[in-house]
């Protein structure tokens, strides 16, 4: 049985990231992909230039209206946006709770524009970390939520890890890629235990919508009843092959995306 998977996020016009990278990276994992927008963004390869938020109650009926009539195997939130709208998705998902979901709290877009208002943090915090199966924040997007200063070294991201995981969520993945050196090292913190992922870093610039795509492979590998740490395994490596796989591509002078059908396309 094809497992179907729901995107709550953003729009990226380029296809790069947001619901557009979630939908090929869910087709490219072997599940049916769907969609609830929570916002339009105008942006490409080199940045955001505008966003534009969707009502938080037409958020809502789109969620309602997936659930009412598909059976969802595990939801994906991306970029929220701000607080009335995260209140939307809380509430819409909170009879869902048993279904994995994965929150990757989009917070600033590569470029370093806002993607989440600062009064959404607090409601991210209180309302979804609790709702979440796994928590996918990369370092700056943790210390944001915790007030400290962004993790510079595997210690501090351990540390960061377990805090977040107090918050709420049943496992944390603090993403490494904004360490400085060779590697790209991610740890998850669950209920059993600590557990490291180990890549090295791939020297590209084509790197627009790894966050989303990782966040999206873990929510298509959890709809299919994989556990978390072998989920992360799988997520990690089909994301590392992507980017290896992104110089095939050529879309935009900026930072461009990762090649999502690389195992497909020859």
């Amino acid at each position: 049985m094809i497992c179907n998977v729901l995107s709550i996020a953003g729009s990226d016009p380029s296809g790069g990231a947001g619901i557009q990278a979630d939908l090929k990276t869910f087709s490219a994992r072997g599940t049916y992909g769907m969609a609830v927008v929570t916002a339009l963004t105008a942006q490409n390869t080199q940045g955001v230039s505008g966003v534009h938020a969707v009502p938080p109650d037409f958020v809502a009926e789109q969620i309602r209206m997936v659930f009412a009539d598909i059976r969802v195997d595990a939801v994906k939130i991306g970029m929220i946006a701000n607080a009335p709208i995260a209140e939307a998705v809380a509430n819409a998902l909170l009879p869902h709770r048993r279904i994995p979901i994965v929150l990757d709290p989009v917070m600033i877009a590569k470029g370093g524009a806002a993607l989440l208002d600062v009064e959404a943090i607090d409601i991210l915090k209180t309302r979804l970390l609790p709702l979440a199966t796994l928590l996918t924040p990369n370092l700056p997007e943790a210390a944001a939520l915790l007030g400290e200063p962004a993790a510079a070294n595997r210690d501090a991201m351990e540390q960061q890890a377990e805090k977040l995981r107090a918050l709420g969520p049943s496992a944390v993945l603090v993403k490494g890629g904004h360490l400085a050196g060779t590697q790209s090292p991610d740890v998850l913190v669950s209920e059993s235990g600590i557990t490291w992922f180990e890549a090295p870093r791939v020297p590209t610039k084509n790197t627009h919508g790894t966050g989303c795509t990782l966040s999206s492979a873990l929510a298509a590998e959890l709809a299919k009843g994989v556990p978390p740490e072998t989920a992360a395994a799988i997520a990690k490596d089909y994301l590392a092959q992507a980017v290896a796989a992104a110089g095939t591509l050529c879309v935009g002078s900026g930072h461009g995306p990762v090649q999502h059908f690389h195992q497909l396309w020859r």
